[in-house]
């Protein structure tokens, strides 16, 4: 990569065109399921709106969302698009979403109570979509109780019963046994509900990592969400990787200086030079997002060739060994995650050089990372080069 001159000192580029073809390729994994774009935690970390508004032009029939204060962004932004609470919801927060038409999960009467008094004080219907834990172990209803709710819910004047759902907790296992169990189980949930003359709505259950799992039923919507960006939910098979990166975070080098043999480098010594090199200082640290763990153990890349990170990575700047690059020189590019010539840093080198998982890497991109979108952003009057 040649040296360029940018004003910003770390960015994050995020391909919309990217995103918008690996969504066609999971549209066609879920076979007639509908789609659900989740992008709860500011759509990973990389900016919920202009996503949205690509993906709901693409055909997404539902964006998933973390809480409450998520939701009210988009419909804040002029998005009216079905909008789900995947998590659950406060009392508090119950006459917002009412009056914002967001749907909720339900896990439990009392909460649907709540939402049915808001509604009925608004003049208005509270769409809700019961959750049932068939063995995440976190939140919704029991299937022993979730048949009984579903009664309660279908009762209260207010309330639209418009979808009910289970997490499957380990679909991205290779091994599937548990989310068989938790299929099956789901299944005889829905089946019960339906016996007693009730319309649960949309059902689902299904994520990213499903889709490229032995499960093949996925009732009648998937809830994709990591899988977007080109991300592999879980180093499952995703044949000759269908899905490609659509993220890239760069830096640049804003100094260098030769070292001899023996000289420290950074906090607490844990780097010392085994031969005379060149060490360059690069402007992203713990604050950007960049793991603490990568010190010693990461890489980036500098014109198209890797240099690994020496040192401790600090608050605002880590260092990294470009002895071995030729020209390497202050404002060339640096490549923290995606592809520099023939060579490619993904998300998922970046989770297992930091012993965490590619979901991280992503939402603990600070806001300090300037976004760029490439791609068209409907709506906006935008289109990004």
């Amino acid at each position: 990569m040649k040296t360029v001159a940018r004003r910003e000192r770390v960015w994050a580029e995020i391909d919309l065109d990217r995103i918008a073809a690996n969504y066609a390729t999971l549209r066609r994994a879920a076979g007639r399921a509908r789609i659900m774009a989740v992008l709860k935690a500011d759509a990973y970390g990389l900016g919920v709106v202009p996503i949205s508004r690509r993906l709901l032009a693409e055909g997404a029939a539902m964006i998933g969302v973390g809480d409450s204060t998520e939701a009210i962004e988009l419909r804040r932004a002029g998005i009216d698009a079905p909008l789900l609470i995947l998590g659950a919801i406060v009392a508090g927060e119950a006459d917002q979403v009412v009056a914002h038409d967001i749907a909720t999960c339900v896990h439990s009467a009392a909460r649907a109570r709540i939402l049915d008094e808001s509604a009925r004080r608004q003049g208005r219907r509270a769409r809700v979509h019961l959750m049932v834990d068939t063995g995440m172990g976190r939140l919704g209803v029991t299937p022993a109780r979730a048949v009984e709710l579903a009664r309660e819910i279908a009762e209260l004047p207010h309330l639209s019963f418009e979808g009910i759902a289970t997490h499957y907790a380990s679909a991205a296992s290779p091994i599937p046994l548990q989310t068989e169990r938790q299929f099956h189980l789901f299944r005889e949930t829905v089946a019960g509900i339906r016996a007693l003359g009730i319309d649960p709505g949309i059902v689902h259950a299904s994520s990213s990592a499903c889709l490229f799992s032995p499960l093949r039923e996925h009732f009648d919507m998937v809830r994709v969400g990591i899988g977007l960006f080109g991300i592999n939910p879980g180093n499952l098979d995703d044949g000759d990787r269908r899905l490609r990166p659509a993220v890239a975070v760069r830096t640049q080098i804003i100094f260098m200086k030769d070292f001899p043999r023996g000289s420290p480098i950074g906090y607490h010594r844990t780097f010392v030079t085994q031969r005379p090199t060149r060490i360059a200082t690069l402007p992203i640290g713990y604050n950007d997002g960049l793991s603490w763990q990568l010190g010693n153990r990461g890489h980036v890349l500098v014109r198209g060739q890797r240099a690994p990170m020496v040192g401790a990575v600090s608050m605002d700047y880590t260092t990294i060994d470009v002895g071995h690059v030729k020209d390497a020189s202050v404002g060339d590019e640096v490549t923290i995650i995606g592809e520099d010539g023939d060579r490619e840093i993904r998300v998922e080198d970046m989770a297992l050089a930091s012993r965490t998982i590619p979901y991280e890497v992503l939402c603990r991109l600070s806001r300090r990372v300037v976004r760029i979108y490439r791609g068209r952003i409907p709506g906006s009057g935008r289109c990004e080069a």
